[in-house]
């Protein structure tokens, strides 16, 4: 199979991005303002925070303002599953907050029911479909674990090579684990433009191409200063400027630098990567079954996750992550023709009846990730400022959640959630250059042996386990 010639045509430009459904930019920020609550970020975080905000009080004056535009970055390019896990799995909650993760196993379902309702109460066109998920297993060993995993009454279904041919067919499969309940599949770009349009209506002030530059305590208020994003750094001198006075500041910027210095070696980005092709014709859905359309992924460290999109396209993405030396977070990283050409190559031995087709998109972009897998919180300037980040990929569904702990952070009050072990302590910091760059390196190739040895880990894995930076995907 010639890889090169399915992918010669694929556009660079995120699939989901890439419509004419996207709205015209917003302008930016052009004068100073006093609000009741600022929201820093136009990703999913944010976008929930302020919709929560105007739920819990229709009075407030919320203001949200994004550097880009909304949804642009990791909330617009990501394979749109929306889990209803907040650790990453329950294996890894139970390895990092043995205590609650059963608590937080619920509180996940009850969230991503949240989000259904969300949808359905705002007429939500997101293309929602709670389809569940399909942990697939490649390799023998693989299977005896998802078997074990067999618990019908909670939704998670074990079919064997068999059962699984049955439901989708694939040369590479030995087994599966039907998560039947705890995913959906969602298109993750017209969730954000669906929440701006809510949040618009609901009487939310959202500002794009204003990014916040500095974050500080007032006394009674926090001070924000921002300028009108720009390209170079001789626009960057002349950029116009404000200044936000607002009661509370929920900071949603994630993958980017964080505001509050405290917390800027907690996370780290690391670069995803995604195919799609082009729309699936009958007969070749037909060969491929699928018609239960549930999202994919499979077992290995190194993982792919598929999906159909409505119109019978498949994202096709995962495997590599790739991180910068010194944290670096730039455009030019969002294509890796290696990497694209080895989907490729893993999409056709996934799927050999679809030799031939081609790949309309290829894109990238980078994760916020933290050293338990999962996102954590932190607080500031006696709780007049929160923040969460480091979702590692899970933040499609877990984002709500996250703005509903940042909302009861602000409150002043103690509620369950601001009591929570996952709110109050954090993961364990990334050390700085050049230590960072060399022990995920040695972590990833760690990794990348395990799989070649039945999951079995090495030395370097344990030690990570130990002290609480493991993870088994």
């Amino acid at each position: 199979m010639d890889v090169n010639a399915a992918l010669a045509d694929a556009s660079t430009i995120p699939f989901w991005l890439d419509t004419e459904l996207r709205p015209e930019p917003l302008p930016p920020l052009s004068a100073d303002e006093e609000v009741d609550l600022l929201v820093v970020g136009g990703g999913f975080t944010g976008l929930w925070t302020a919709l929560q905000a105007k739920e819990r009080d229709p009075n407030r004056r919320v203001m949200l303002v994004e550097a880009n535009t909304i949804g642009w970055a990791a909330s617009g390019r990501n394979g749109g599953f929306c889990a209803a896990s907040l650790t990453h799995g329950y294996d890894n909650g139970a390895a990092h907050l043995p205590e609650e993760n059963d608590r937080l196993a619920q509180l996940g379902r009850e969230n991503l029911d949240a989000i259904e309702a969300a949808v359905a109460k705002y007429g939500m066109d997101v293309e929602f479909e709670r389809t569940g998920e399909l942990d697939v297993a490649t390799e023998d060993y693989q299977v005896a674990e998802l078997r074990e995993a067999h618990d019908p009454d909670s939704g998670f279904i074990f079919l064997d090579q068999q059962e699984l041919a049955g439901i989708v067919k694939s040369p590479t499969y030995k087994g599966a684990l039907w998560d039947s309940r705890e995913v959906a599949m969602v298109h993750p770009a017209k969730l954000c433009w669906e929440l701006l349009r809510v949040i618009r209506e609901l009487g939310v002030e959202v500002y794009e191409g204003t990014k916040v530059t500095d974050v500080r305590d007032a006394k009674t208020a926090v001070q924000v200063q921002t300028r009108v994003t720009a390209e170079t750094i001789e626009e960057c001198a002349s950029a116009p400027c404000s200044t936000i006075t607002a009661k509370r500041v929920a900071l949603a910027t994630n993958v980017f630098p964080s505001l509050l210095k405290r917390v800027s070696l907690h996370t780290v980005p690391v670069y995803d990567y995604a195919l799609m092709t082009e729309p699936l014709r009958d007969e070749q859905m037909a060969a491929i079954g699928w018609e239960g359309r549930q999202g994919i992924g499979d077992c290995a460290n190194r993982f792919h996750y598929y999906r159909l999109t409505a119109d019978n396209r498949i994202l096709f993405g995962g495997w590599d992550a790739v991180y910068h030396f010194g944290r670096q977070v730039s455009w030019k990283y969002d294509q890796r023709p290696e990497t694209f050409e080895t989907l490729a190559e893993h999409f056709f031995a996934t799927f050999p009846q679809l030799v031939g087709l081609k790949f309309t998109h290829k894109w990238g972009g980078p994760i916020d990730t933290c050293s338990r897998f999962f996102s954590f919180f932190t607080s500031a300037y006696g709780r007049k400022v929160a923040m969460a980040a480091g979702f590692t990929g899970l933040g499609v569904g877990a984002s709500r959640f996250a703005g509903t702990v940042m909302l009861d952070l602000l409150s002043g009050e103690d509620t369950e959630l601001t009591q929570l072990e996952m709110v109050r302590k954090l993961p364990l910091p990334f050390p700085p250059e050049p230590a960072a760059w060399l022990g995920i390196k040695m972590t990833t190739n760690a990794l990348i042996k395990a799989d070649e040895n039945e999951g079995r880990r090495g030395p370097l894995l344990k030690v990570l386990d130990a002290v609480g930076m493991g993870f088994d995907s």
